[in-house]
C-alpha cells in the first residue's frame, strides 16, 4: 500500500481529529454526503498532500459513497501516521514520506488502477499521466486545487489537449482569500521558522510573485517586523505591491541586498545562477510555489565548492567562494515540507469547496464538454455562508427595495 508502520494509526487519528475540530463546514458537508450519497458507485482517485486536513476531505468523500485511492503530490509532506490512519479505515494510500522521484510517480499509478470516475489534483500531475500514459482509462471530470495546476490545465485546454473537464477550485473567491492570501502567508513563515529559528525582525525578505499567495507571504514578512522586498515580472501586480509600499525591485538588483528569498510564483528558474552569485553570505532560499522548479537546485550544486547537507532539519548548507547559502527542504514546497502545511481553518474552506465542486461534477458531467470550468458561484458563497455561520458571525442581507434598485436601470437619483 505504500505506508509503513500500522502503529502510527492511533497518533494518525488523534492529529485527524484535532484538525476535524477546525474544519466545522467540511464536517457539516460530510454528514450531508452521507445522506444524499452523491459519489455512490463513484471511484475517485486522489493526488493531494496527505495531512490531517486531506483525510477529513477524504472522510468526507468516503461519506458520500465515493471509493477512494489516494497518492501525495509532494514527497515531503506526506504525514505517514495519517496515511496509516486512512489506510486503517479503507481508503487505498499510496504515500510514504520522504521517497524518491521514481516513487513518488509510482504511487500516482498505483491510485490510478482503480480506474477513476472522477480525480482530484493538486499540481496536474495526475492529470498530466492521463493524457501522456494512462490514456486507457476514461475519467468523467476533476478538480484542481492550486496555481500551478491551474496553469497547466488552461494550457491543455488551449492546445485542444484536455480530455475531460476539470473545475479550478483554486480560482474561487474564498479559496484565494483564506488559502493563498492567508494560508501560504502564515504556513510560509511556519516551516522557514522551523527550519532555521531565525529572527526575521530586522531582515530584508525577498517576496518573488505578488499573486495572491505573495501577497499574503509579503503581509505576514512585513508584520514580523521584516523590510520587504517585491519581485514581479507583471507590472500591473508590481504597480500594486509599490502603491501598497513595498520596494519593488528585479530579482538581480534584490539578490545583493536579501536575506531571505521566498519563489511564490508557480514558474521555474525564478532564482538562477546570475542570482546566486550575487548573494550575500547567509542568504535564506525557501520556495513556496508548488513545485521544485522555482530556485534552480541543479544550478546552486553546480556552483557550490561544497554541499553540507541536514545542517539542521530541512536546511542545506552550500558553500560559494566562502559564501553560505541556505537551501530550505531541497526547495521544494517548504509550508509543506518543513511544517504542517496551512492551518486546519483554512483548509476548511479550500475542501469544503473542493467536496461540493466535486459533487457538483458527479452529476453535471454529462454535460460539460473538456475544459476548464470555474466552481459554480453558489457552491463559493454557500461555503462562506457555511463558515460565517459556523464562527459566529451575521450579516445583512437586501431589502426587496434595494433588490428591485440593483436590477433595475430604469431607477435613478
Amino acid at each position: 500500500m505504500g505506508v509503513v508502520d500500522g502503529s502510527l494509526a492511533e497518533a494518525g487519528e488523534r492529529r485527524i481529529g484535532w484538525a476535524s475540530r477546525s474544519m466545522p463546514v467540511l464536517t457539516a458537508i460530510g454528514a450531508r454526503f452521507a445522506e444524499e450519497l452523491p459519489f455512490a458507485g463513484i471511484r475517485i482517485a486522489a493526488c493531494l498532500h496527505v495531512t490531517a486536513e486531506t483525510a477529513v476531505l477524504m472522510g468526507a468523500l468516503r461519506a458520500g459513497g465515493a471509493e477512494i485511492a489516494l497518492a501525495a503530490s509532494n514527497p515531503l509532506s506526506t504525514q505517514d501516521d495519517v496515511a496509516v490512519a486512512l489506510a486503517e479505515y479503507g481508503i487505498a494510500v499510496h504515500a510514504r514520506a520522504g521517497v524518491d522521484r521514481d516513487t513518488y510517480y509510482r504511487h500516482i499509478h498505483r491510485a490510478l488502477d482503480i480506474a477513476p470516475d472522477l480525480v482530484l489534483d493538486d499540481g496536474c500531475d495526475l492529470v498530466n499521466i492521463l493524457h501522456t500514459e494512462r490514456t486507457e482509462i476514461a475519467v468523467l471530470g476533476g478538480c484542481e486545487e492550486t496555481t500551478t495546476g491551474i496553469i497547466r490545465l488552461r494550457q491543455m485546454a488551449a492546445e485542444n489537449a484536455l480530455k475531460f473537464p476539470m473545475v479550478a477550485v483554486n480560482d474561487t473567491r474564498t479559496k484565494r482569500m483564506f488559502d493563498n492570501r492567508y494560508g501560504t502567508g502564515q504556513s510560509t513563515f511556519d516551516g522557514i521558522m522551523r527550519a532555521t529559528n531565525v529572527l526575521l525582525a530586522g531582515r530584508t525578505v525577498v517576496v518573488a510573485g505578488f499573486g495572491y499567495c505573495g501577497r499574503g507571504v509579503a503581509e505576514r514578512a512585513k508584520g514580523l517586523g521584516a523590510r520587504v522586498i517585491v519581485t514581479e515580472i507583471d507590472p500591473v501586480k508590481a504597480l500594486d505591491a509599490s502603491m501598497q509600499g513595498y520596494e519593488v525591485r528585479s530579482m538581480a538588483e534584490a539578490a545583493v541586498v536579501g536575506d531571505v528569498f521566498i519563489t511564490v510564483t508557480g514558474n521555474r528558474d525564478v532564482i538562477r545562477a546570475e542570482h546566486l552569485v550575487l548573494m550575500k553570505d547567509g542568504a535564506i532560499l525557501a520556495n513556496a510555489g508548488h513545485f521544485d522548479v522555482e530556485v534552480d537546485v541543479r544550478a546552486l550544486a553546480d556552483l557550490a565548492d561544497a554541499v553540507h547537507p541536514g545542517i539542521r532539519p530541512n536546511m542545506d548548507e552550500y558553500l560559494l567562494n566562502g559564501r553560505r547559502l541556505l537551501l530550505l527542504a531541497e526547495g521544494r514546497l517548504v509550508n509543506l515540507a518543513a511544517a504542517e502545511g496551512h492551518p486546519a481553518a483554512v483548509m476548511d474552506m479550500s475542501f469544503s469547496a473542493q467536496a461540493l465542486a466535486a459533487a457538483w461534477l458527479a452529476g453535471e458531467h454529462a454535460n460539460l464538454a473538456p475544459g476548464v470550468y470555474d466552481v459554480p458561484t453558489q457552491i463559493d458563497t454557500q461555503v462562506a455562508s457555511l463558515k460565517l455561520a459556523a464562527t459566529g458571525i451575521t450579516i445583512d442581507s437586501l431589502t426587496p427595495d434595494q433588490e428591485s434598485y440593483l436590477h433595475s436601470w430604469r431607477l435613478g437619483s
